[in-house]
């Protein structure tokens, strides 16, 4: 796989000012040799990290097909540890298409999405956690998503789950010294075993508990908006939108189906839903809306609960006021610009705890205080300096490493022999080396850069 030389486009597919495409591999240069022919005579082979001017491809008649520059950086010092050359022409889709045949014919083959990172990974220039937030800092929906990616790819997870591996390799080292050499006075008391593992289980707990924060800033955060009918769901919609984005009536039953859109709040995206009133449904068509609006109620990360303000409190308002308080509310008083009737005190008792925000979507008073509170309620708290799991495959290894921690310290404290614990603790070891991409499963890999881009 690594003996041949892949080529591809690295910016992205449309019309742009400038386009790159990248070689890598043993051949990158004579392939670029190739393609490529200087303004200027320069030595052989190109200079390292130094842009030169030239002509790139060949045209129909004969001629340059594009003028650009070549940047040729040379193994090990690349991004995939091998030599790689950048052409930068201009960004026409159909220059870069033939620069890339011609590119071919020269010797190259086209890069499958991802290659070039991989690559990066099997010539160490990467682990697995850092090639994952190669791809997550190209995708980033948020400046805090890409800082928290930038620190990722800068080795911050990496490292942490570096010091890991090392206090498990000392707490596996002093295990098998006890049980192999037993009358040499290697042996140590259980009870340091114990208090070394739970320092450990802080830790990994601490990274898991982070994830929350990470899928937030990664996949975003889904908020169901929910209340009967002709309360105001989608002139709310609208004005959290800031664009009328679903059909206002005065008429109960517009919605028959949700609508789902993206905002982001500082730092976080959210996903709005707007569905269909809930109550008695005189059409089929609006039944089959309220059962879809009841089973992502139950999926989503939290609820936006919007009451009349200009009515009593019904017993159908009470009724979902009861439900779903596992889950974070957010009540909205909407119809401010009305005469209130609603009870406040009444709606506090039945919110349990979920704070009230009054506005009024139709003249647009508030909305500012609500999109705050959103914030506030729905986000996860996470500071500057907290590590942030973006990737349920990372999480979901953490939590085994943890259980194998925390069963190897359950059986310690309850008597059982070191050799069982040891073997406990060799299980988190191989997990952390699965972590890293130490230890090598193809299947993974595959899966694991094959969600980037061609040119990546």
């Amino acid at each position: 796989m690594l003996d041949d030389t892949i080529i591809a486009v690295s910016t992205p597919p449309g019309f742009g000012g400038l386009g790159v495409v990248r070689l890598s591999g043993q051949g990158a240069v004579a392939v670029a040799r190739r393609i490529f022919r200087p303004s200027e005579r320069i030595g052989r082979p190109f200079p390292v990290r130094r842009a030169v001017f030239g002509s790139v491809g060949e045209g129909r008649d004969g001629s340059a097909l594009d003028k650009g520059f070549l940047t040729y950086f040379k193994a090990p010092r690349s991004y995939t540890g091998e030599d790689v050359v950048e052409l930068s022409v201009h960004g026409s889709p159909a220059v870069l298409e033939e620069i890339l045949r011609q590119g071919v014919k020269a010797g190259a083959r086209l890069a499958q999405p991802g290659e070039f990172t991989l690559r990066a990974h099997l010539h160490g220039r990467l682990d697995i956690l850092q090639a994952e937030a190669v791809n997550d800092f190209i995708r980033a929906s948020s400046l805090a998503q890409a800082h928290v990616s930038f620190r990722q790819l800068s080795g911050s997870l990496s490292k942490r789950i570096a010091i890991l591996r090392k206090n498990l390799i000392r707490l596996a080292a002093r295990l098998e010294a006890g049980i192999e050499f037993p009358d040499e006075g290697l042996r140590t008391k259980p009870a340091g075993h114990v208090r070394s593992l739970k320092k450990l289980i802080t830790g990994l707990r601490s990274l898991v508990d982070g994830y929350e924060a990470g899928r937030a800033l990664g996949e975003g955060l889904t908020v169901a908006i929910l209340g009967r009918t002709n309360v105001g769901k989608s002139t709310l919609f609208n004005a959290l939108l800031d664009e009328d984005r679903a059909i206002v009536t005065p008429y109960p039953g517009t919605t028959r189906d949700y609508l789902r859109e993206r905002i982001i709040l500082e730092d976080y995206v959210f996903h709005l839903v707007d569905m269909a009133g809930l109550g008695r449904a005189a059409h089929p068509v609006e039944k089959m809306g309220i059962a879809r609006g009841e089973r992502l109620a139950r999926e989503a990360d939290g609820l936006l609960i919007v009451l009349d303000a200009s009515q009593k409190l019904t017993a159908g308002d009470e009724r979902l006021l009861g439900r779903y308080r596992s889950k974070k509310r957010l009540i909205a008083l909407n119809k401010i610009d009305l005469p209130a009737r609603i009870d406040t005190v009444k709606v506090k008792s039945l919110a349990g705890g979920s704070p009230l925000v009054e506005v009024s979507a139709l003249k647009g008073r508030n909305i500012a205080g609500l999109k705050k509170e959103l914030l506030r309620a729905m986000a996860p708290e996470c500071g500057d300096e907290d590590e942030v799991i973006l990737h349920a495959r990372q999480k979901d290894i953490l939590e085994d490493i943890l259980k194998s921690l925390e069963k190897a310290a359950g059986l310690l404290e309850a008597g059982h022999s070191e050799e069982i614990c040891a073997e406990e603790v060799r299980k988190g070891l191989d997990l952390v080396g699965l972590l890293t991409g130490e230890v090598r499963v193809d299947d993974i890999l595959k899966d694991i850069f094959g969600r980037f881009c061609v040119g990546k």
